[in-house]
């Protein structure tokens, strides 16, 4: 089953590989609430062009974002939305464990 499956799964831990970073992380969350330019990203991040571009290569190369040119500056859009209910629902994961785990101190 397995290696009939063996691409797929392949392709899927591409996904997963490119949204294992926290900046591209913030970035996938940011633009599940609309396009933004580099340059909006650049602000929002703190980092320099050259690496948020890399990044986005990143997301982009794994089927995560899209992007597109208007004259010098270059958009980016959430390519795959499904990814942003994945990260919603690994976010509540993560409040309900703390949770759990304070009521469990008290």
């Amino acid at each position: 089953m397995y290696l009939r499956n063996k691409e797929r799964y392949g392709q899927w831990s591409q996904v997963f590989k490119a949204l294992a970073h926290p900046a591209r992380l913030y970035m996938v969350e940011e633009l599940s609430s609309g396009e933004r330019c580099v340059c909006e990203l650049t602000a929002m991040l703190d980092l320099d062009t050259s690496t948020v571009s890399k990044h986005l290569s990143v997301l982009r190369n794994a089927g995560v974002v899209a992007d597109e040119k208007r004259g010098l500056m270059v958009y980016y859009s959430l390519r795959m939305s499904c990814v942003a209910g994945f990260l919603s629902c690994v976010r509540k994961a993560l409040e309900d464990q703390a949770r759990m785990q304070l009521s469990s101190l008290a």
